[in-house]
């Protein structure tokens, strides 16, 4: 049993580490891991700041190692074929993406997710950053030009609160309660960002995405669904997803978590690159802390 990462990765000779620790130490446990010849896959977000993140980039490239981001909401059956449907080019120009990650009172109370010092921020850095992520990849953009953002703070300061994880500590509660941003790509496409644990609205999705395209569009609010015209008249197509289709046997799916477990378990052994490249996570952390910057300032945030 070890209580100290440096001694564990000082003795045990591991060939891979996961890195499940509050934000704020994913950088320096994952760079560490890296250093002493460990791949890593690390919780999402990359990093509390993109300074970190970028650290974690050069420490892979330095070393040789592989180096991924557990962003397994990829890995969904109706990610997967929305992505299928992207690359053939069915949408068209993909224009506009939404990214949804929207909880009415989902807080959670446990860990230290309240903590901004130790986390970075709220709603937005943890599951928006899920949203975000699916969005940016079913766009395959990863250039962004410019962000404004929004934070609130508004619910958190309530005593006795509805939630579905039991009344939060409004003391404990130094993270926004909702957060919103709006992203520029450099190539003039257009995704609009939002997050919540606690907002006073009925509809509500996680790790969402909406994609309208110059051929057709696709959204996931009920199901995965397809819509375009054809013939001079609109259509809308709800994708079967389910298995099986026997009448003894319904089938069984693998989880999103088994499929992300199974495929970066390849990319090692087969010495592929993994799904999710850190190249691609380091843009949503940078993102992530425009729409924060963005929100202090008041100010748009403009990339290189």
């Amino acid at each position: 049993m070890f209580t100290d990462y440096r001694e564990l990765l000082a003795k045990a000779g591991l060939d891979v580490v996961h890195v499940c620790t509050p934000n704020d130490s994913h950088a320096e446990i994952t760079i560490a891991a890296l250093e002493a010849g460990s791949h890593v896959m690390c919780e999402k977000p990359m990093a509390k700041t993109a300074e970190q993140a970028r650290a974690m980039l050069e420490a892979a490239k330095c070393t040789g190692k592989k180096l991924s981001i557990a962003y397994q909401n990829r890995f969904r059956n109706d990610s997967l074929y929305l992505k299928s449907v992207c690359e053939n080019g069915e949408l068209g120009d993909i224009y506009l993406g939404k990214a949804l990650a929207i909880r009415r009172r989902a807080v959670p109370t446990w860990g230290v997710f309240l903590d901004e010092e130790k986390q970075g921020g709220g709603p937005l850095i943890d599951i928006g950053t899920h949203a975000l992520d699916l969005t940016l990849w079913l766009m395959d953009n990863y250039e962004p030009k410019s962000v404004m953002g929004l934070v609130f703070h508004k619910l958190g300061s309530r005593k006795n609160a509805a939630n579905d994880f039991g009344s939060w500590d409004p003391e404990k509660f130094t993270v926004e309660d909702s957060a919103f941003g709006y992203i520029t790509m450099k190539n003039g496409a257009t995704i609009i960002l939002e997050s919540s644990w606690a907002l006073n609205v009925v509809e509500k999705g996680e790790a969402k995405t909406l994609l309208c395209g110059t051929e057709g569009g696709a959204d996931m609010k009920d199901g995965l669904r397809i819509n375009g015209e054809k013939n001079s008249r609109l259509y809308e197509t709800k994708i079967d997803l389910s298995t099986g289709g026997v009448a003894f046997y319904s089938g069984a799916s693998e989880t999103e978590a088994f499929c992300e477990a199974k495929a970066w378990v390849a990319a090692i052994l087969e010495d592929k690159e993994p799904l999710v490249k850190p190249e691609q996570a380091l843009v949503v952390t940078e993102i992530l802390e425009a729409i924060y910057e963005s929100a202090k300032t008041g100010r748009a945030v403009y990339f290189d």
